[in-house]
């Protein structure tokens, strides 16, 4: 570590510092996760503090920048995050000299201030080399190309899991409502309770939902899809510049063969054309999880590779690394959340999740 480069970075209040919003709004790699209504909601939920680092002197316009929130918890340990909850987060530095200079810089903090780690968790294929990781973790990401038109976009769907889920909701009649009401809130909600438990993974807490709606207003959108006014299914997605980022998605297992979670991303890709937005991301997906993964590639969605990154305190083991907690959360919810109520579920989300993120 040069002590050259450590001095040459700059910390700064991205919620605070008005550099922030409109380094993001110039930079072609910012994403939905870099925003300040995405770190305003991290915040407002489970209090986590976020920091930005820069090469750039302060009062001179951002030429790079890389955002982390600090997360102190007694349960998970001290730790840099970028970002928690978040699919995606790329260091915004365009050359190999600042992105060594922020690299030694995390490093310092990661000694100076006793951290546990400090974690990336770029988009962009990274240069490893560069980053000196010490531990790695891979996930898939899948995005839809919104280039061609409608027709050949449905036809890039697959014929059988896919195109016919979609006529087969238009044939069962199935309605369709978009927007942000408490209503619609509660609705998504209920469907996402009910998959999660499924799924037999803990929840977000609806202060989460409430607060993304909060603070990103019309740019996110729920839709649900309805049997006889009775809702099946739900996706949350936001817009960002020219991308649409699902999010979140949920149904009733048992109207699953109605098609609705089809619909309602035909629907998505349908309004992402007319308001000409080219990427619909589709957000990440667990290498072990190839019905989630198929499920994306049959809506015509490529595929990637994410490659999360940490850097660690010198006497830790290198090589793959696990989630904060994830071992004992995945125990612990096999065993206890298909039992209990609803209420003793929500009670832990409130309790719990700020020390996974």
């Amino acid at each position: 570590m040069l002590r050259q480069d450590v001095e040459s970075v700059h910390q700064f209040q991205p919620l605070k510092d008005r550099r922030w919003g409109e380094f993001l709004e110039r930079h072609p790699c910012s994403s939905i996760f870099h925003t300040v209504e995405w770190l305003k909601t991290l915040q407002r939920t489970y209090g986590y503090e976020p920091i930005a680092i820069t090469t750039s002197p302060p009062g001179t316009d951002l030429q790079n920048a890389a955002v982390f929130c600090r997360v102190e918890s007694w349960l998970t340990g001290r730790r840099l995050v970028s970002l928690p909850f978040s699919d995606h987060c790329d260091f915004l530095a365009d050359t190999a000299t600042d992105l060594r200079a922020m690299v030694s810089s995390l490093r310092e903090r990661l000694r100076r201030d006793n951290l546990d780690y400090v974690e990336a968790r770029p988009r962009l294929a990274p240069d490893l080399a560069i980053l000196e990781s010490d531990s790695t973790n891979s996930y898939v990401l899948q995005e839809i190309d919104l280039s061609p038109d409608l027709d050949t976009l449905f036809r890039n769907c697959h014929k059988n899991s896919t195109q016919r889920k979609i006529c087969r909701a238009e044939r069962e009649a199935l309605t369709y409502e978009e927007g942000r009401s408490e209503i619609l809130l509660e609705r998504f909600y209920h469907l996402y309770l009910l998959t999660r438990r499924r799924h037999i993974v803990l929840p977000q807490p609806k202060r989460w939902f409430q607060n993304l709606i909060n603070c990103f207003g019309e740019a996110l959108k729920i839709r649900v899809a309805f049997k006889d006014q009775l809702p099946i299914a739900s996706i949350l997605t936001i817009q960002y510049k020219d991308t649409l980022v699902y999010k979140y998605g949920c149904s009733d297992a048992r109207f699953q063969r109605l098609g609705g979670v089809h619909l309602l991303f035909w629907k998505s890709i349908q309004d992402a054309k007319r308001d000409q937005l080219c990427v619909f991301d589709l957000g990440r997906s667990e290498c072990a999880n190839t019905g989630l993964i198929t499920f994306k590639d049959r809506l015509g969605a490529k595929r990637s590779v994410l490659t999360y990154l940490r850097l660690l305190k010198s006497a830790q083991a290198k090589g793959a690394f696990v989630a904060p907690g994830a071992d004992w959360k995945e125990q612990m919810a096999k065993k206890v959340l298909p039992y209990v109520p609803d209420r003793i579920v929500i009670g832990a989300a409130n309790v719990m999740c700020r020390h996974l993120g």
